[in-house]
């Protein structure tokens, strides 16, 4: 019995990794495309269906934050209005160059070989910047040079920030192509750019960032559906199982400290390059082990974070409830 073109063992395993990516997904406020594509390249599905998914499951994913945010009134329309027009030019250019590389037979190699290298850089990055405890200098003088940067018009933005039209699509445009040729909804660099480069308040970079990435990737995932390019059945249960895990990541945030958090997501992102590449490897060499190992870090890696969120929040509340004086029980 296969509904929808999937076994039950396939739905089952699919909305197992939703459920472990929501947790993370709420853990970390990222939408989690970065690890849901590479998972499908893993798995075996052609480079063009697993940004088109990728992309899916995102826009699915970003919507729900992107609400949350607006009832809280942390987005900026006008930054949000421009940086599309710019992302939504970047994903077409983006999604052009994956269909010319899947007909040239080249796409799974050098989307797979980009997948390595982003996540093993951010992976390392944050890896620094959890064991220096998340130290750095003059992050204010990145904001200050794109302000003085007073090619007309020029926007207002949330924080005192002035920042030029020209500048925002520029960056919105390099975000869209990245979106667009990888899946990816972007969050993991329009947030520290908004935040640095535009020198906006976090909670509204994050809100901003959530509404950003819900119109882009709509509009990645229309894209890539003409093609016949999305597997609408695995977002679904992927979706249906990160619906659950979001609720138990967000609220283990609250539990954890900050450089464990760091700690987690570099360890996924590492782990996330190493099992890209160990799946490349295995089909230039033609050695099935590295399959193997690459399918079991991608879940295993996904599996052991969760679990490590979810156990160090148990502990958390175990250690808060032993510190309260017995008459409160």
């Amino acid at each position: 019995m296969e509904p929808f073109g999937l076994g039950i063992p396939t739905i089952g395993l699919f909305v197992g990794f939703g459920l472990l990516i929501g947790i993370l997904f709420g853990f970390f406020g990222m939408g989690g495309s970065f690890l849901v594509t590479p998972t499908l390249l893993v798995i075996g599905y052609p480079a063009p269906v697993a940004v088109g998914s990728g992309l899916a499951f995102v826009f699915g994913t970003s919507v729900i934050g992107a609400l949350r945010h607006r009832d809280h009134g942390q987005v900026s329309y006008t930054l949000a209005a421009v940086m599309i027009l710019g992302m939504t030019f970047g994903i077409e250019v983006g999604t052009r160059i994956v269909f010319l590389l899947a007909d040239l037979g080249s796409a799974d190699v050098v989307i797979s070989a980009a997948y390595v290298g982003l996540l093993g850089v951010v992976g390392l990055f944050v890896l620094r910047d959890a064991r220096t405890d998340g130290t750095e200098v003059g992050t204010g003088r990145v904001a200050t040079e794109v302000q003085s940067i007073t090619l007309p018009p020029l926007v207002s933005l949330p924080g005192g920030a002035t920042v030029s039209v020209w500048v925002i699509l520029a960056v919105g445009s390099s975000i869209g192509v990245l979106c667009g040729c990888l899946g990816v909804g972007g969050g993991f660099l329009l947030l520290p750019v908004m935040v640095y480069g535009f020198g906006i308040p976090t909670a509204i970079a994050a809100g901003t960032s959530a509404l950003q990435i819900s119109i882009s990737g709509a509009f990645g995932t229309f894209v890539y559906a003409q093609s016949n390019a999305v597997e609408i059945p695995v977002v679904a249960a992927l979706l249906v199982g990160s619906g659950f895990g979001a609720r138990i990541g967000a609220g283990a945030t609250r539990l954890v400290n900050e450089s464990d958090l760091k700690g987690y997501f570099a360890g996924m992102l590492l782990a996330g390059s190493v099992a890209t590449a160990s799946k490349q490897a295995s089909a230039v060499y033609e050695v099935e082990t590295l399959e193997t190992v690459s399918v079991v870090l991608i879940f295993g890696t996904a599996a052991l974070i969760s679990g490590a969120i979810v156990r160090a929040s148990i502990d958390s509340l175990g250690t808060d409830r032993q510190r309260e004086p017995p008459w409160t029980h």
